[in-house]
């Protein structure tokens, strides 16, 4: 099976699963739960959990798949809080939770996705303690997305972030949810520590990676392909890695922080980069990200599915929506 089978096998099995959970309850608060849930996504992180478990022992996703699930609704839950912190109309080209079902739902939503998180983690098919460590293992996660959001909040009142306390921040905000997916799958297949710590850092230096690429396609891409407003973190001044390499290099973006911005001043803006050298600077950091991702698969014994955890960490660096 190649990565591309994996990962639609893998999406279509969320995909029923968010199904069935958008009609456990018939309220008003599950249906707000449940709209980002129905709206797609790629479901990496569930995938991620099951290519761990798989690649840790053979055909362990099955048993895994619950857990998976509880990540995707965690990483859900961030999602929709993210929107109503940004303000943000739309996600993954559909209407944000809090603009169709106001604040106050939205919230709620988000608690409620949380909690029910926890909750499929523990219908695993693993032993007590796998379970508890898994639980345990999404606490903390919880706890140092909050810190990473905090940072990134933080950072909306400073000119002078550096490349390193914004790598703290995506390490918080973005590396963690997929470092618990690679290793959540692991503890819950009983992967061994050096197993598990293994895959753990295989997600959190893609993970980094994905968030870097996030900031490029946030400029680069069309509303259309990314769902996300166009050049939303250049019109609000994101402290992100473009705009930090962009100071780096004496390029000055200060005219492109209105919300009134055109294509055409966009492109422009692009362009600047470009000729600076951002993007392409940008691209060696992911690079020496992703090369650090895969080196620890060293532990793991030589399989289809080791091969496709080292396919799966390129992707995240590659991908352009």
């Amino acid at each position: 099976m190649s990565l591309e089978e994996y990962l639609k096998a893998a999406a279509k099995k969320v995909n029923i699963e968010a199904d069935e959970y958008s009609l456990a309850e018939d309220t008003n608060l599950r249906k707000a739960a449940s709209h980002l849930l129905l709206s797609g996504g790629k479901r990496l992180r569930p995938a991620l959990v099951m290519l761990a478990a798989d690649a840790v022992k053979k055909g362990a996703s099955e048993a895994v798949f619950p857990a998976a699930f509880g990540v995707e609704l965690l990483h859900t839950y961030t999602l929709v809080h993210d929107d109503i912190m940004d303000n943000d109309s739309m996600r993954r080209g559909t209407p944000t939770v809090h603009t169709v079902f106001g604040n106050t739902q939205a919230i709620l939503a988000g608690d409620v996705l949380y909690g029910d998180a926890f909750s499929y983690i523990c219908r695993a098919d693993a032993s007590d303690s796998a379970k508890a460590a898994a639980v345990q293992m999404l606490a903390h996660t919880a706890h140092v997305l909050c810190e990473g959001q905090s940072s990134d909040t933080s950072f909306e009142t400073r000119s002078d972030v550096s490349a390193d306390e914004y790598l703290s921040m995506v390490r918080g905000k973005t590396g963690s949810l997929l470092a618990a997916s690679a290793g959540i799958g692991a503890i819950l297949a009983g992967g061994t520590p050096q197993e598990v710590a293994a895959l753990y850092t295989l997600g959190m230096q893609a993970g980094c990676a994905f968030q870097i690429r996030d900031d490029v396609i946030d400029i680069k891409a069309s509303a259309e392909v990314s769902g996300k407003n166009r050049a939303s973190d250049l019109r609000e001044n994101k402290q992100t890695i473009v705009a930090i390499y962009a100071r780096e290099a004496g390029v000055d973006l200060s005219k492109y922080h209105k919300p009134d911005l055109s294509d055409a001043e966009i492109d422009e803006a692009i362009s600047l980069l470009e000729d600076a050298g951002v993007f392409a600077r940008i691209n060696e950091l992911s690079d020496k990200l992703i090369a650090s991702a895969k080196a620890g698969l060293a532990v793991l014994p030589d399989s289809d599915e080791k091969d496709m955890l080292k396919a799966l960490a390129d992707l995240f660096a590659a991908r352009d929506n």
